[in-house]
């Protein structure tokens, strides 16, 4: 196939029923069945029944974010607030004038009136939370990821599996329309045989929020200590390691990594410099990185396959055969060919291969400008999509096949890289870990 037969190709096919996908019809529903959620049927019964009531557990910025949300749809009533840090539970209460409030979340499960609870505190909290609201009867949407240790994400999803309720874990690309068109293509074959992963979380920050008094510091930024979160790994690592396990339809077997505190000398106790190999049985790695004291390089996927390249968060693939290098490196290529062409290294005559200028091509024409620049951070990165997604599982109270699945596996494998940090060692996925995955029989 030619550049030109290949650029037809992608502006025929692969920009093709993304409002399909999200809508659940086509290739995307048989490929992600929870996007049953999203689809035009499952819509209907929401918008035709009596409003959801909700209750909001976390009242903090990641629970806000989804208040806004939530306030955005119409057949959704936020009944209640919880949170037991006051200046929180006020701002959150200024932005839902009629819920009631309350700092103890049992309250909101012996609310007979709401079946659904959304669950937005800091990770220590999320095991025992999600598997009460799950013992009483409610529906459950938890921020990822999942819990703190192996061993309570193990407990949440045995919680899950015997409620008959529906459970969501705060995956959001899993519901984002450049994920779901990029892993059909990636799954169809369309940029070849997957041959290793590169995932990466760049910034520069201290990753600290301001605090009214010290006693509150441990509660503020819980993130920064080992009691309550697992630093970079569960609050980024996470979302990544789940597009591997996607794009890979398996999870890997080993882990191996390193974690140092390099730059943020601040009495922190979590890592804020990370670097993992994850490894799959077929012998591809996936590479993990993440740093917060530079932000040059962003954050990112990048499959990489034998035709081509996919980076599902710029929302653009590219394919192995690229555009002609410019003049002087051809003609010093030609140069080096007729220095080293009879010169062997390890066989085969030395050919110079440098990354060229390959810009590649848009998922889908909603990421395409005619600036050329794409615009996915103003399409939205799947959360909306989630939620509504959560919010119409809870009104017919059928449960995504396979959703929770996906964020166990992504919270256990981060959860085990940080155990292998911690410990300096490479750490086997235990058997007694694994659970229902995949079936492709």
């Amino acid at each position: 196939m030619n550049t030109s037969e290949k650029e037809t190709l992608s502006r025929r096919d692969f920009f093709r029923n993304m409002g399909a996908a999200i809508s659940g019809s086509g290739i995307a529903m048989a490929s992600f069945p929870w996007l049953q959620s999203c689809s035009a049927d499952e819509k209907k019964a929401i918008a035709e029944g009596d409003k959801l009531k909700i209750a909001i557990i976390g009242t903090g910025s990641r629970g806000q974010f989804h208040i806004q949300n939530l306030l955005a749809m119409n057949n959704v009533e936020i009944a209640l607030l919880c949170d037991n840090y006051p200046p929180h539970l006020q701002q959150a209460a200024a932005m839902v004038p009629l819920a009631k409030t309350c700092s103890d979340y049992r309250e909101a499960l012996d609310r007979k009136d709401i079946p659904a609870v959304l669950i937005a505190t800091p990770l220590y909290a999320h095991a025992h939370i999600t598997i009460d609201a799950l013992s009483a009867g409610k529906h459950v949407m938890c921020e990822k990821s999942m819990a703190m240790t192996p061993d309570d994400c193990l407990a949440m999803y045995r919680a899950y599996k015997a409620s008959g309720k529906v459970l969501y874990i705060g995956q959001q690309r899993l519901f984002d329309s450049k994920y779901i068109r990029a892993m059909e293509m990636i799954h169809e074959g369309t940029l070849g045989v997957i041959s290793g992963i590169r995932a990466y979380w760049f910034r520069n920050n201290d990753w600290r929020r301001e605090v009214p008094s010290p006693e509150f510091e441990r509660k503020i930024n819980w993130r920064l200590y080992k009691e309550y979160s697992g630093g970079l790994m569960t609050e980024l690592a996470t979302h990544q390691l789940q597009v591997g396990n996607w794009a890979m339809r398996m999870i890997p077997d080993t882990v191996t990594g390193y974690g140092d505190i390099v730059y943020w000398k601040d009495g922190r106790e979590v890592y804020d410099n990370v670097s993992l190999i994850y490894r799959f049985a077929n012998g591809v790695k996936m590479n993990y990185e993440s740093i917060i004291s530079n932000k040059f390089f962003g954050l990112e996927e990048e499959i990489l396959c034998s035709n081509g390249t996919m980076e599902p968060e710029k929302g653009k693939y590219y394919f192995e055969e690229a555009a002609p290098a410019p003049g002087i490196m051809q003609l010093i290529n030609q140069i080096e060919h007729k220095i080293f062409d009879n010169v062997a290294f390890a066989g085969p005559s030395w050919v110079p291969e440098t990354a060229s200028k390959n810009t590649g091509y848009f998922i889908t024409d909603n990421f395409s400008t005619t600036s050329g620049e794409s615009s996915v951070g103003a399409a939205g990165d799947g959360s909306k999509e989630l939620l509504e997604a959560f919010c119409t599982a809870a009104v017919t109270g059928r449960p995504a096949e396979n959703l929770v699945e996906e964020a166990y596996y992504s919270s256990v494998l981060a959860l085990l890289g940080l155990q292998s940090m911690d410990e300096q060692r490479s750490i086997t996925f235990p058997d007694e870990y694994k659970i229902p995955y995949y079936n492709f029989a």
